[in-house]
C-alpha cells in the first residue's frame, strides 16, 4: 500500500535535509516541501493565501497519492498543531494510504546552532525556539536529531517505514 510520510518539526530542525536524503534513498518516492507553496514576494500571510497554499498542497498530495509511479509520498512542513494535520488528512480521506507522521526535534542548543549556521535571523531563531515545545504532545513518532547525523536520522526513519 502507498505510504504518506508526514515529517513535521519546528523551523530549522532539519526537515528539508532529512526529506531530501530520504527521497533519494527510497525507490519510487516523491517529496513535497510545504514551504515551496509559500515562496512568494512579498510573503503575505492572509486568509486568501492560506486557502491557496492549502489547496495547492492538497492538489499536489492528491496527485502524488493517485500516481502509480510512487510508493512513498513524503510531505514536510512545520505543522505545529494537530488540527493542521487533521485538516490536511480530511481532504485526503477519499484515498487509501498508510500514514506515518514523523516529528523531528532537537535540543534548544542544537537548534540555535543549526539556525545560526544557516544564517537565520535572531527573530527566526527565537520564534522556532518558542514553537519547539508545541511538538511535545504530537501523536507521532519522534526522532530527536540533537546528537544524530543526517544519515542516521534517515536510516532510523527508513527502518520504521520498511
Amino acid at each position: 500500500m502507498k505510504k504518506l510520510i508526514i515529517v513535521n518539526g519546528t523551523m530549522g530542525v532539519g526537515k528539508s535535509s532529512v526529506c531530501k536524503l530520504l527521497c533519494k534513498t527510497l525507490d519510487r518516492s516523491v517529496w513535497l516541501d510545504g514551504d515551496w507553496c509559500w515562496m512568494m514576494q512579498p510573503w503575505t500571510v492572509n486568509e486568501e493565501n492560506i486557502i491557496m497554499v492549502e489547496n495547492n498542497i492538497n492538489y499536489l498530495l492528491h496527485s502524488f497519492l493517485t500516481n502509480t509511479s510512487f510508493d512513498y509520498v513524503i510531505f514536510s512542513w512545520v505543522l505545529h498543531r494537530k488540527e493542521m494535520i487533521d485538516r490536511l488528512l480530511a481532504r485526503l480521506a477519499d484515498l487509501e494510504f498508510e500514514l506515518q507522521v514523523i516529528t523531528l526535534t532537537c535540543s534548544e542548543s542544537a537548534l540555535r546552532q543549526r539556525m545560526q549556521e544557516d544564517h537565520r535571523t535572531e527573530e527566526q531563531i527565537n520564534r522556532s525556539l518558542e514553537r519547539i515545545r508545541t511538538y511535545a504532545g504530537m501523536h507521532s513518532h519522534t526522532v530527536d536529531t540533537s546528537e544524530m547525523g543526517l544519515d542516521e536520522a534517515v536510516l532510523l526513519i527508513k527502518n520504521r517505514l520498511l
